[in-house]
This record gives structure tokens, sequence and C-alpha cells, in this order.
């Protein structure tokens, strides 16, 4: 073995093979950067390195036959004849090590400059309106169907959003009432949108097919961006056409994921059946319109045509969700959640951070969820808006505003956003900022109800009682969906200021008009009980407190009825309820047993009980409740400096009164009343001599 190194160092077939690696690797490298600029095929840079790895043996067998010394290359022509080649063995050294040295440097600049070449830069957000599709089969069945098909398929870029229909449908009928929402008209709202991108589509019958096409515009001035057209054999293959479109506009587009291998599954519209797509696209409709009742009717269909839709479980699920039929949504999200593989990667993390959010509890996982969502989909607005919701159920309304904030940078004119991004500053306490923003959005639409109520808590924390009465009516008149919140939101204002009989008489006048929201009308009676307390008719608030929690049992009603219980002298009843919620495992449910336990210690006179019982519900979830009842058992303890350092840290977080129990249309500022009492006794036996 030995003499075999010291016969390849004598014949230099090392220094030989070195100078060949260090020549092919600088060819190959050149090769890499020359041949793409000259729209060279593929094939050509593969040529190359084939031929390089090819050559390498023939050069090992010339370096073994040819003998390279220090007096240059010799050739054994014959027995007795020897060719000398001049060639300097020092300088052959030289040339060698010099030739691996460019070769090194030229492969590090390589790497170096194909790291910002290589990887595509992010492409800015996109946001694109898909017109109707121009049908032209006289089929219905591709009425507002395909449309919702492309739509899924195009949000399989990260970076594009597709501008909900609904939406762009309601704000057209202000334009142009009667208007179908064609090329021409997507194109008006689109500039009145912001929204870059206008995507129109035709379908019409081929022999015993369909043609599709698809053209993608500049609303500005109509200018061409790209097009598209495949056929369909028939209706089960239109859905497969629909795709294939979607990716040739994200091609246009600049997304390099569509024929990359590693895409995830489930990118394209996995519906069964266009009747399935047509019912749940009716069922988003009337969803995105607050018409949950409706739309379930919509989803079951969806459901029939395709029992694997798992768009169209969690569309239902949501629906009843906001309806507050919990139990019903539950089951139908477990069921969303056996489909994710349906279901795009995009729409798989909404889901999730919807599941997080309203069954589970777990806002971290959420908020894990959604950030994952918006970093892999930096233009999805579902995500950024869900994932402030997530913050604001951990009560951090500062990174609440924060996440609304994202989604209103790459989408101003998005009305829901800027609605939440106002709730979320009333709850921080920024009500001036809630005010402006709210006020922004009602002079784009005077329908947006909601937006009336960060205006009517920013009067009631100035103490203008008479102004937060006349936005209420005000959102009564924006929209029968606001007019139950409003009724709501009048009798809380009663409950604040102590009129017992008005709040009472607004609350059994509004229990019969809720809309089907099982939720609102939980609190409705929460409400009406607290109102026949006041006026001392305890059986009457008994009996609402018990169709309360007939109508609804979570956080929300199951902890102001604890402690509407008490305050009518059933301890038990209020124990039964923090022994349920202590065996949840949200620590929000758990935060909420302890202060239970802990206003039961201060009612029974168990001072240092109640103080660890709510130091612990602070350890779990720090609410203003929590911190408001924490002041009290100071203050039944002597202890007057450490209840007042409560109560005006309750002060100061008063945006949070204004929906204690995290429904952000379901107005409380009524605790209000309760804290004002509590800070002018504290400061009243401050304020006394000692001894």
């Amino acid at each position: 073995m030995l003499n075999l190194i010291k016969e390849l160092r004598r014949r230099e077939v090392f220094r030989t093979v070195g100078f060949y690696v260090g020549i092919s690797w600088i060819l190959i490298e050149g090769a890499s950067v020359m041949l793409p600029a000259f729209d060279a095929p593929d094939w050509a840079l593969r040529g190359v390195i084939i031929v390089a790895f090819m050559g390498l043996p023939v050069a090992i067998v010339l370096a073994w036959f040819f003998d390279i010394n220090e007096t240059g290359i010799e050739v054994q022509a014959d027995s007795a004849d020897t060719v000398v080649i001049p060639f300097g063995g020092r300088k052959t050294d030289f040339a060698v090590i010099g030739v691996l040295a460019i070769a090194l440097m030229f492969s590090v600049y390589m790497n170096v400059t194909s790291t910002g070449t290589e990887v595509s830069a992010p492409i800015d957000p996109i946001s694109v309106l898909i017109a109707d599709f121009d049908n032209r089969t006289g089929d219905p069945l591709f009425d507002d169907s395909l449309e919702q098909a492309l739509n899924i398929g195009l949000e399989g870029a990260p970076f594009i959003t597709a501008y909900r229909r609904t939406a762009a449908s309601s704000l057209l009928e202000t334009l142009k009432p009667g208007s179908d929402l064609n090329e021409e008209s997507a194109r008006l709202v689109s500039m009145r949108e912001g929204i870059k991108l206008v995507v129109a589509g035709l379908v019409e019958t081929d022999g015993d097919g369909y043609e599709l096409s698809v053209r993608v515009v500049n609303p500005a001035d109509g200018e061409l961006i790209g097009e598209s057209s495949f056929g369909a054999d028939n209706k089960l293959e239109v859905l497969t056409a629909v795709s294939s479109l979607a990716d040739d506009i994200r091609e246009d587009l600049g997304d390099e994921s569509v024929n990359d291998a590693d895409r995830p599954f489930g990118e394209t519209f996995t519906a069964a059946s266009l009747e399935a797509v047509k019912n749940y696209t009716e069922a988003q409709n009337l969803a995105a319109n607050g018409r949950y009742d409706e739309a379930i009717v919509f989803y079951e269909q969806a459901i029939a045509a395709d029992g694997n839709f798992g768009r169209a479980y969690s569309g239902w699920a949501l629906s009843l969700f906001y309806l507050g039929r919990e139990d019903q949504a539950t089951a139908l999200w477990e069921r969303a959640l056996t489909e994710m593989d349906t279901m795009s990667e995009r729409e798989r993390y909404r889901t999730l951070g919807l599941y997080y959010v309203a069954v589970a509890g777990d806002f971290p996982k959420a908020v894990e969820s959604y950030q994952t969502l918006v970093e892999k989909y930096p233009a999805d607005n579902t995500g950024h808006n869900n994932m402030a919701i997530a913050y604001y159920f951990m009560l951090d309304f500062e990174k609440a505003m924060e996440s609304a904030g994202h989604g209103l940078d790459i989408y101003p004119n998005n009305k829901t956003v800027r609605s939440n991004y106002a709730i979320f500053a009333m709850l921080a306490g920024e009500f001036a900022m809630g005010v402006e923003h709210a006020q922004e959005l009602l002079s784009v639409d005077s329908g947006m109800w909601k937006a009336w109520l960060p205006i009517a808590m920013a009067s009631l924390a100035d103490g203008d009682v008479e102004a937060a009465k006349t936005a209420y009516e005000s959102m009564a008149a924006a929209s029968e969906l606001g007019a139950p919140f409003a009724n709501l939101g009048l009798a809380d204002i009663a409950l604040y200021v102590g009129d017992f009989a008005t709040a009472a008489e607004l609350l059994e006048a509004g229990v019969g008009d809720v809309g089907g929201n099982k939720r609102l009308l939980g609190r409705k009676y929460l409400a009406l009980a607290e109102a026949r307390r006041g006026k001392g008719d305890k059986t009457g608030a008994r009996e609402a407190l018990d169709q309360a929690l007939e109508t609804q049992q979570g956080n929300g009603q199951l902890v102001p009825a604890a402690l509407i219980a008490l305050s009518l002298g059933d301890k038990q009843f209020a124990a039964d309820i923090a022994a349920t919620l202590s065996e949840e495992l949200p620590p929000n449910s758990r935060s909420f047993a302890r202060l239970i336990e802990g206003a039961i210690a201060t009612e029974e006179g168990r001072n240092a009980d109640a103080v660890d019982a709510l130091r612990s519900a602070i350890a779990l979830t720090d609410s203003w409740l929590v911190r408001y009842y924490l002041g009290r058992a100071y203050y039944e303890a002597g202890r007057y400096l450490e209840a007042l350092d409560e109560f005006e840290l309750c002060l100061e977080r008063r945006g949070e009164v204004t929906a204690l129990f995290q429904d952000d249309d379901e107005p409380t500022w009524r605790y209000m009343s309760w804290l004002d009492s509590w800070l002018v006794q504290s400061r009243a036996k401050l304020a006394q001599p000692a001894g």
C-alpha cells in the first residue's frame, strides 16, 4: 500500500488530480452563471458536470502513464526513446496551488452572491377581487360557485389575499344600486377600496364539456396582467380546471411554489361537487352579514352534498358559536378537525386557531397557530385579525391593537379590522383612539353598528351619560342587528346610574328580541337579575338568574351568576360554580374559580383566605374583576392603603370594564358604579386621623 502511494506521488497523480479538480470547479461555477444568462436549457449545465466527472478518471490514467518530474513531462514513446515536454516541477506546484486558490475564491464568491439571488425576495402583499364569472352555460349551478373555488386556489400563494366578495357587493350597492359584480363593477369597487387587481372569469360550454378562462387586470386602467384558460370534459372536472387557472394566475404574479414538489397537500379546492361549493358560498355570504340562522341551513346542505367538506363544518361551527350554541359548535369543530386534509394549508391554520379560541380556550396556542399562519402567509388578514382576538382573550390589549394594526397596514380599508381595532383601543383605555377609528368607520359605512360602542363607552368614561344614550340609540337605528345590543347597552347605563326600574323595564321588553343569539339572551337575563335585585325583588332576581343559566353556561354567564347568587345569600350556589370552573383547563376559568372563592371568603370574614385566593387568581389571569375583589378583601381586612392601590389600578384599567366578560358587543360599564363607591370609602378611611 505504501509503495502504491509512493508511486502515485512519484508519478504526480495527486498533483494532476488537484489541478484537474480546480479547473473543473471553476468551469462548473462559471457555467452555472453563464448558461442561464444565455437561456441555455437545463440539461446544458448537467452536461458540463457529467463531462467534468467523466474526465476525472481519464486525468488519473494520463497522470499514471505520463510521468511529470522536475525536467518536465516524460512520455514513453517506446522502450528506447523518451520525449520530454519542458515543464518545471516547482512551477507546476505553484500552478496547481494557484488554480485551487482561484477555484476556492470563485466558489466562495458565487455562494455569497447567490445567497441573495437564489432566495426570492418577499413579494409585497397583493389584494385581489374576484368578479362574478360570466356564466354562458345557462346552468345556474355555476353562478356564485366558481368564484369561491378560485378564491381558495389563489390564496395558496402566501402574498395573495382575496377581498371578501360579500363586502364588495355591499359597497357596490351603495355606489351603483342594483349592479352585478361584473368586471367593470369590480374595477370600480377596487379603485374605491385600494384593491390591487381584479380577476374576471368566463365559463361556457364546449361540446359535451366546458371551457373556463380568467383574466387579471389592473383596476385603474384595465391593463391585462395575465390570462389563462382550461377545458373540462364534464362537471366533475370543472373544479380541477379552476384550480389550474388559479395556479396559472399565481405563477403570473410571481409565486414560485406552484410547481414545487414539496408543495403542501390540499392546496386546491377539494369539495366533491359544485353543489357543495355553491351551498357553502351562500352560507358564507349569509354569515358575513350576521345572518347565522339562515347560513346554517346552507352549511347543512353543503355537508349533505359532500360529507367530508372540512370548511363547511368549520363555518357551520362558527355560526353556531356566534349564536351562543357552544355545545353544538364544539361538536362540529371537532368534526372539522378530522377533515383537515381536505383544507388548504392556510385554512388549516385558520381552523386550528378558531378551535383553540372558541373551543379549547387555549389562547396562547391560538396565537401560535395564527403566528405561523401570518409568517407563511403575510398577507392573510384573517390571521392578523384573529391573532388580535386571541390576544384580546389573553387580556393583552396592546398586542391585540398591534396585531390588528398590522392588518390595517396591509388593508387600510378593511372595515372589520378597523372595527376590532376601535374595540381593542377602547378596552386598552385608549378611548380617544377608539372613537377616532369608530367615527372613521361610520363615515364610510353607517351600518357598522358596533362602531357606536366605543363612542358610547368614551362618553361614559367622560361622565356624559346622555351622549352614551344617544350613541346606543344610533346603534339601534344603524342596523336591525344592532338593536338588541343597544337595548342591553341602555339597560347597562340605567344600572350604572342606579335606575333599576328602567333597567328592568328595558330588559323585560328586550329578552324577546335577540335574533336567536343565546349568549346575548343569557346576558340580558343576568342584567335583569341585577336590576330586580337592585329593586329589592330577590325572587324575581333568582328567577332571571335561573333563566340565564338555562340559556347559556360559559364563563360570561357562570361568573356573574355566582356573584349575583352570593349577593342574594346563596353561598353554596356560588361555591358549586367555583368548583365547576376549577376543573376547567383554561387558566382564565380557574382564575375565575379562585375569584369566586375569594369573594365567598370575604363575605364570611375570612380575609386572609380571601387575599390568598385572589392573589392565586391573579397568577392565573390578571383581570380587572379579580383586582376589584382583591381591593374589597383588603378593605374588609382594614388594609385601606392596599385596598386603595387596587381600586386605583382598576380605575386606570377601566377600559376593561367596557366588556368585562370578553364579549365585545355586550357592555358591562355598570361595574364601574361598584368601583366608584369603594374608591370614595377607601380614600375616606385613609383621610381619617390615626388612632
